[in-house]
Protein backbone atom coordinates (compact mmCIF):
# COMPACT_ATOMS: atom_id res chain seq x y z
CA UNK A 1 0.00 0.00 0.00
CA UNK A 2 1.34 3.68 -1.02
CA UNK A 3 1.90 6.34 1.36
CA UNK A 4 1.05 9.84 1.16
CA UNK A 5 2.43 12.90 3.27
CA UNK A 6 0.96 16.75 3.19
CA UNK A 7 2.09 19.61 5.26
CA UNK A 8 0.64 22.95 5.66
CA UNK A 9 2.55 26.07 7.58
CA UNK A 10 2.05 29.51 6.76
CA UNK A 11 5.70 30.13 7.07
CA UNK A 12 6.56 28.39 4.00
CA UNK A 13 7.28 24.68 3.28
CA UNK A 14 10.82 23.36 1.97
CA UNK A 15 10.91 20.02 -0.02
CA UNK A 16 13.43 18.48 2.85
CA UNK A 17 10.22 18.79 5.15
CA UNK A 18 8.27 16.68 2.88
CA UNK A 19 11.43 14.46 1.98
CA UNK A 20 11.73 13.81 5.76
CA UNK A 21 8.17 12.51 5.82
CA UNK A 22 8.30 10.24 3.28
CA UNK A 23 11.02 8.75 4.42
CA UNK A 24 9.38 7.72 7.15
CA UNK A 25 6.83 6.06 5.32
CA UNK A 26 9.16 4.20 2.79
CA UNK A 27 8.26 1.04 3.70
CA UNK A 28 5.15 1.85 2.34
CA UNK A 29 6.38 2.52 -1.07
CA UNK A 30 9.78 1.08 -2.30
CA UNK A 31 9.28 1.80 -5.96
CA UNK A 32 9.08 5.44 -5.93
CA UNK A 33 9.07 8.46 -4.34
CA UNK A 34 7.74 12.01 -5.57
CA UNK A 35 7.41 15.84 -4.16
CA UNK A 36 5.46 18.99 -4.79
CA UNK A 37 5.84 22.40 -2.80
CA UNK A 38 4.19 25.12 -3.29
CA UNK A 39 4.45 28.38 -0.62
CA UNK A 40 3.02 27.11 2.49
CA UNK A 41 1.92 23.48 0.99
CA UNK A 42 3.60 20.55 0.20
CA UNK A 43 2.44 17.07 -0.66
CA UNK A 44 4.44 14.01 -0.46
CA UNK A 45 4.31 10.30 -1.73
CA UNK A 46 5.83 6.91 -1.55
CA UNK A 47 4.67 4.48 -4.24
CA UNK A 48 4.18 0.51 -4.17
CA UNK A 49 3.64 -0.42 -7.54
CA UNK A 50 0.82 -2.98 -8.30
CA UNK A 51 -0.69 -2.85 -11.07
CA UNK A 52 0.46 -0.23 -13.32
CA UNK A 53 4.09 -0.62 -13.22
CA UNK A 54 4.87 2.88 -15.71
CA UNK A 55 6.25 6.07 -14.46
CA UNK A 56 3.17 7.51 -15.56
CA UNK A 57 1.25 6.77 -12.78
CA UNK A 58 4.17 7.88 -10.65
CA UNK A 59 2.54 11.13 -8.25
CA UNK A 60 1.94 13.71 -7.22
CA UNK A 61 -0.04 13.96 -10.07
CA UNK A 62 -0.81 17.23 -11.69
CA UNK A 63 -4.17 18.33 -13.54
CA UNK A 64 -4.11 19.12 -17.08
CA UNK A 65 -4.69 21.99 -16.97
CA UNK A 66 -1.69 22.35 -14.54
CA UNK A 67 -3.66 24.07 -11.89
CA UNK A 68 -4.27 21.38 -9.57
CA UNK A 69 -1.79 18.46 -7.67
CA UNK A 70 -3.11 15.34 -5.77
CA UNK A 71 -1.61 12.39 -3.69
CA UNK A 72 -3.77 9.62 -3.61
CA UNK A 73 -3.53 5.94 -2.49
CA UNK A 74 -6.05 4.05 -4.45
CA UNK A 75 -6.29 2.17 -7.63
CA UNK A 76 -7.87 3.72 -11.14
CA UNK A 77 -8.82 0.19 -12.75
CA UNK A 78 -9.19 1.86 -16.11
CA UNK A 79 -6.35 3.50 -16.47
CA UNK A 80 -5.90 2.06 -19.79
CA UNK A 81 -9.35 4.42 -21.11
CA UNK A 82 -8.51 7.74 -19.59
CA UNK A 83 -5.22 8.24 -20.35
Amino acid sequence: MCGIAGIYNPKGVHQEMVKQMTDAISHRGPDAEGFFVDGAFGLGHRRLSIIDLSIAANQPMQSSCGRYWMVFNGEVYNYHDIA
